[in-house]
């Protein structure tokens, strides 16, 4: 693990207190590193597994309100610069509300493969039951957040054995994977929903 990671360092320093503000901004990586500091002893499991579920869930519920009540405002004003059209959008939501929950789900534990935000925004665009959407992230949230906790937990001490050249190697391999996984999924929705997206 970078030994300059802003992250590590926030979790060193102030380690409790900051893990739910952590995870509202920055929860994937920050349960990555919270395992690997677990497996250091610096943290117990279950109370650092708490927060930053609960930061991370607290950050789905913010995306959701934003898509909900200023999602379209700024999808007209900005979306160009993201490639983003509403006439997309419309047609994304309609393929949403016809599968909520499995998209849901799935963008919850896969990160969305790199769209997660815009897919919880859209959950809210679409006026989702709140209720609904809630329960189903939080129903993600516990198996994401041991995923990445164990992920961070069992490679992370790998990460630290190895020799200075293969971690370079392993940080090239993760983001080869990284950039394949979004690849495959922007090339699906190019797919799926055509020019519009």
């Amino acid at each position: 693990m970078p030994q300059a990671s802003p992250i590590v360092a926030w979790l060193l320093a102030y380690r409790y207190p900051i893990a739910f503000p952590l995870a509202l901004v920055e929860g994937p990586i920050a349960m990555l590193v919270a395992g690997t500091l677990i497996r250091a002893g610096f943290f117990s499991f279950w109370p650092i597994y708490l927060l930053l579920s609960a930061g991370d869930f607290a950050g789905d519920a913010i995306w959701y309100s934003f898509g909900r009540f200023g999602g379209r405002r700024f999808i007209e004003r900005f979306g160009r610069f993201f490639s983003i059209t509403p006439e997309g959008v419309e047609h994304a939501e309609g393929f949403f509300k016809e599968h909520q929950a499995k998209i849901l789900f799935l963008s919850k534990i896969t990160m969305g493969f790199g769209f997660a935000i815009w897919t919880l925004m859209a959950a809210g665009a679409a006026r989702v039951s709140f209720k609904k959407y809630m329960l189903i992230n939080f129903l993600g949230q516990f198996v994401w957040s041991g995923i990445l906790i164990g992920a961070g937990y069992f490679l992370g001490g790998l990460y630290v054995t190895i020799d200075k050249g293969l971690q370079w190697m392993f940080i090239v391999g993760l983001i080869a994977i990284g950039a394949v996984a979004i690849y495959g999924f922007g090339k699906f929705m190019r797919a799926r929903f055509g020019d519009n997206m």
